[in-house]
């Protein structure tokens, strides 16, 4: 009678140790759903790119996959590092370039990449 309470007993604490913690994603999938979800949401994807150079814009938006660069009128200061990774929205403008290799656009949302 007492090995079976202690088999009981063990086994009622077997069951009552399994985790009920949900498991951690996979960063790799995390990153790519996030990915799809902002690029969905009208978002595109890009890093800052500062220039010192005359005639330059000093601060410029390479978009991922693209050659192009944009030039924000707008870009917060919290932004202005080169290397910095965001995302973000744009609506291009209507006025002359400030520099000769960038389009000059303005910058309605933006987030850095996590």
């Amino acid at each position: 009678m007492v090995v079976k309470s202690i088999v009981t007993l063990l086994l009622v604490l077997a069951v009552s140790c399994n985790s009920k913690k949900p498991t951690t994603e996979n960063t790799v999938g995390a990153d790519t759903n996030t990915e799809a979800k902002m690029l969905e949401a009208g978002f595109k994807k890009g890093v800052v790119v500062a220039s010192n150079e005359e005639g330059d814009c000093p601060y410029t938006l390479r978009v991922s996959g693209q050659d192009n660069l944009l030039d924000p009128i707008n870009l917060e200061e919290n932004y202005k590092s080169s290397g910095v990774q965001v995302w973000f929205k744009y609506n291009p403008l209507r006025m002359p370039n400030r520099c000769e290799k960038a389009n000059p656009v303005e910058i309605t949302e933006i987030q850095k990449v996590d």
